[in-house]
């Protein structure tokens, strides 16, 4: 079923276009080469993964800040693992990951053909609740950049998505109408509860494959975009 009368799309970008979990992993076994930190990739991952999703969940309901995100992750990891990490060296690790993240630009499969497709027929737009910094790196670095007319993150908006201000501020800048656009992203709550809230059409990118939301669009793969648009 084809969506009608739309004339923008806005994207998230985190699971939704980056291979976030792929560029992470890369991004750990990097850092900890350079720190000499004997920690088994995998078996970090596997503790860091939810804890780091738990930290990106408070975050965005404004429970803990940035700074305690970084440190707090990577902290609440090592000690699942009972391994001790100085308090400067966790410090110096959530700076090189910072740094070195967006290095590492895999895209999700689908991601690269599903912008060309949408380039030719709408205007295209990122609203991300990622850190100002590091995402316009990503869309940089990964050669996407040029896709999108406007980028809007949450510490520009001064809000985090489901919050409507940053659809308003998103919109306003793309000089669209709700009505007329529709929302890409991987997050229930934040992508496509708070883009319907604020009138838009959605599409879920079910990136982990759920298939727990019935009453909404779906695909888990990007390339299959021109079912809906």
């Amino acid at each position: 079923m084809k969506l009608n009368n739309i004339e923008h799309v806005f994207f998230d970008l985190d699971h939704t276009l980056w291979d976030f979990d792929k560029n992470s992993a890369l991004t750990f076994e990097y850092i900890f080469k350079l720190n000499q930190i004997d920690v088994e990739l995998s078996r970090f991952l596997e503790v860091y993964v939810p804890i780091n999703y738990e930290y990106w969940e408070n975050y965005r309901k404004n429970l803990v800040s940035k700074e305690k995100l970084r440190y707090g992750r990577l902290k609440d990891s090592f000690l699942a693992l009972s391994y001790r990490v100085e308090d400067g060296m966790i410090n110096k690790l959530s700076n090189d990951y910072i740094l070195y993240l967006s290095e590492y630009n895999n895209l999700l499969e689908g991601g690269v053909e599903a912008l060309i497709y949408l380039s030719k027929k709408y205007k295209l737009h990122i609203i991300t609740n990622g850190f100002e910094e590091v995402q316009h790196k990503k869309l940089k670095n990964s050669n996407i950049l040029n896709y999108f007319d406007t980028v809007t993150t949450s510490e520009e908006a001064g809000v985090k998505k489901p919050h409507p201000d940053i659809f308003d501020i998103s919109l306003k800048k793309a000089n669209a109408i709700p009505q007329k656009s529709v929302m890409i992203g991987d997050n229930y709550e934040a992508d496509i509860v708070g883009a319907a809230d604020f009138g838009l059409q959605t599409i879920y990118f079910d990136y982990y494959n759920k298939s727990a939301y019935n009453n909404v669009i779906g695909l888990n793969n990007l390339k299959n975009i021109n079912l809906y648009l």
